[in-house]
């Protein structure tokens, strides 16, 4: 780590920075955003924000709220597509993030502002394009999109979230992203969108904030 890095979370090369007992309202450390694509009952598509994921091997596991429209739409139809979004389209990600394609909106949901749409691509501003192998489009700006089929999902220790672990069957990618003559994606050239505590980050700088952040205030 630079020492630029350790002047601005306060310490310096060789010394302990002091550690106090908080109690954050969430633990989003610091984790890429997906854009979840499932098919709904009547065959339209639901695209829904996420950032509760990691992958191990071909698999991807997925952190969703129980009462979305998302889990209900996985637990009929397995059928995914993880989209990855860059850092420059944090705008169309907080764009969906207070929609909800459930009807009527979940109680918890309503506390928070949520409202519901069906057209969630045209409320993005986003367009969809067909998957090979699966059912959802896949989003079509999108550098990296996972087609993926949910093997397994059950509820979390706490009941209130589902834990989807999904097989992923085809991987799209950018040319631009692409190590010419590979199968490898070039880290130098792609950089997924990371949401840090309610707040989006690009490499190195913040873009933007959710609507539900706690901490907001002049991005520099």
């Amino acid at each position: 780590m630079s020492v630029e890095a350790y002047d601005r979370i306060g310490s310096t090369p060789g010394t302990r920075d002091e550690h106090v007992v908080i109690a954050p309202s969430i633990l989003y450390f610091g984790t890429p955003v997906a854009l979840l694509a499932t098919e709904n009952d009547d065959a339209t598509t639901n695209l829904s924000p996420m950032s509760s994921a990691w992958a191990l091997g071909q698999v991807v596991v997925l952190g969703l709220l129980s009462s979305g429209q998302t889990a209900r739409n996985l637990m009929a139809r397995p059928e995914v597509v993880i989209n990855l979004p860059a850092p420059h389209q944090w705008q169309a990600v907080e764009r969906l993030a207070r929609l909800t394609g459930r009807h009527p909106v979940p109680p918890e949901k309503q506390e928070l502002g949520y409202r519901y749409e069906s057209a969630k691509f045209e409320a993005a501003g986003l367009q969809a394009e067909p998957s090979d192998l699966v059912r959802p489009p896949r989003v079509a700006e999108c550098p990296l999109q996972f087609e993926a089929r949910a093997e397994r999902v059950r509820p979390d220790a706490g009941g209130r979230f589902l834990i989807v672990e999904a097989h992923v069957l085809r991987v799209h990618a950018a040319r631009s992203i692409v190590v010419p003559g590979t199968d490898h994606v070039d880290p130098a050239a792609w950089s997924p969108l990371i949401y840090n505590f309610r707040h989006y980050f690009g490499p190195g700088s913040e873009l933007g904030h959710n609507f539900r952040s706690e901490t907001a205030g002049p991005v520099r």
